[in-house]
């Protein structure tokens, strides 16, 4: 059996976004190899809990590198640039770390696994050079442009913060130099999405292998006879980030004035907004069509997606954002924008794709297409029918599998 050194800083049983990325890729690595995994102390307790019940958790040998609960909160805060003076500190000392594992145990790939941001490439790549131990990186992510023509209507902020972030995106690739050299050393580079393999191939020449971060699970039979039901539930869930896009989404149900549609919306951000978002709704008179239900724990989101019709995902600078695959999980047609990691995951037999255009356009592309399925119901039976041969394609466990082919081909 192979033993796999993993660098996942963020790692968490029962977790969405980063956390639960990194558990569920080594929860099923572990069932094929021996994995070493060095990681944040923020969970070890649910860890330490959960790996114990697991078959494969025999498999699974975490080490950790804790940091300050003040470091925590800025890794969680996005956009607080200072935390990448500490992650990088931290990927000084996990080296370290991994240097140790080695000398006492025979590992046969380094593989830095998240968080999947492609400007703290860590330093197994180091190490790989030192020992020489095959090193893998990735999923790489964040390589992607924020599409300018969703800017209308942001603050001056907001746009100068988008426009240096796409010129940084592209100067830190280039010119990076632990970057490059992690881009060199590696025997395997996989891509998040294509954004990230056409960025990698453009601007440093090498290939890589698109594989989504995240993955699906498969779900028990759900019934489709919530579909027959007159009111048709949109959800939309996520952050209210400006690059979420909810105001499009609020546009896109006014757009399509179906008596019908009702707008479920969780999650939450600011009290400004909070505020904002409600504001919107009531300036275009569709206070009575939207319930805001908050924040709640996904375990609420879950069984919602169980009840709801149409998945409505507006987010237009994502890499492969872990609800839209819980959608997919859950058998619920997904209608979202026809780019980033969605691009690669969404497909017409279980949803809807709109192209990138602007604001305007998209809300009516994506009213006409909410009125066009609340209208045939027997599509949307269809499209949720389908979503279990999508989920098998996308699994964890066939992630892992494909990962481990690769681990053989490199060592």
């Amino acid at each position: 059996m192979l033993k796999i050194l993993i660098n996942a800083y963020a790692c968490s049983p029962g977790m969405g976004s980063e956390p639960g990325m990194a558990w569920n890729w080594v929860s099923n690595l572990a069932k094929f190899c021996e994995l070493h995994i060095i990681t944040e102390g923020e969970f070890r307790e649910k860890i330490e809990e959960v790996v114990p019940t697991l078959e494969q958790g025999k498999n699974m040998h975490f080490y950790y590198n804790p940091v300050s609960e003040e470091i925590r909160k800025m890794c969680w805060n996005q956009g607080d640039w200072r935390f990448y003076k500490y992650y990088r500190e931290w990927q000084w000392k996990t080296y370290l770390m991994a240097k140790e594992i080695c000398s006492s145990e025979h590992i046969d790939v380094l593989h830095q696994l998240n968080m999947i941001g492609f400007r703290e490439p860590g330093y197994l790549w180091k190490l790989s050079k030192e020992s020489d131990v095959p090193f893998v990186w990735g999923p790489i992510g964040g390589l992607k442009q924020f599409p300018l023509a969703y800017l209308q209507g942001a603050g001056l902020k907001m746009k100068l913060f988008n426009r240096l972030k796409n010129i940084l995106n592209v100067w830190q690739l280039k010119h990076e130099k632990r970057v490059d050299e992690a881009l060199k050393t590696a025997r395997l580079l996989v891509s998040s999405i294509p954004d990230s393999y056409r960025a990698i191939k453009k601007y440093k020449g090498l290939e890589s292998i698109v594989i989504p971060e995240t993955g699906c699970f498969l779900s028990e039979d759900i019934p489709t006879d919530r579909f027959d039901e007159k009111e048709l539930h949109v959800m939309w869930v996520g952050k209210f980030d400006f690059r979420k896009q909810l105001p499009l989404a609020l546009r896109a149900i006014a757009i399509a004035n179906n008596p019908n549609i009702v707008l479920d919306i969780y999650g939450g951000g600011s009290d400004e907004q909070i505020a904002s978002a409600k504001r919107v709704a009531d300036l275009l008179g569709i206070t009575e069509k939207v319930v805001w239900h908050g924040n709640q724990p996904n375990d609420v989101v879950m069984n919602a997606m169980h009840k709801a019709q149409v998945f409505l995902f507006t987010s237009v600078s994502e890499d492969t954002s872990t609800v839209v695959l819980e959608a997919v999980s859950n058998r619920l047609p997904v209608l979202c924008f026809d780019a980033c990691g969605m691009a690669a995951v969404i497909d017409d037999k279980v949803g809807r794709k709109v192209a990138l255009s602007n604001p305007t356009q998209s809300a009516t592309d994506f009213a006409k297409l909410l009125n066009d399925l609340e209208h045939d119901r027997n599509l949307l039976k269809q499209l949720s029918e389908n979503c279990k041969q999508r989920q098998t394609e996308l699994s964890w466990e066939e992630k892992a599998k494909t990962m481990v082919e690769w681990y053989d081909k490199v060592k």
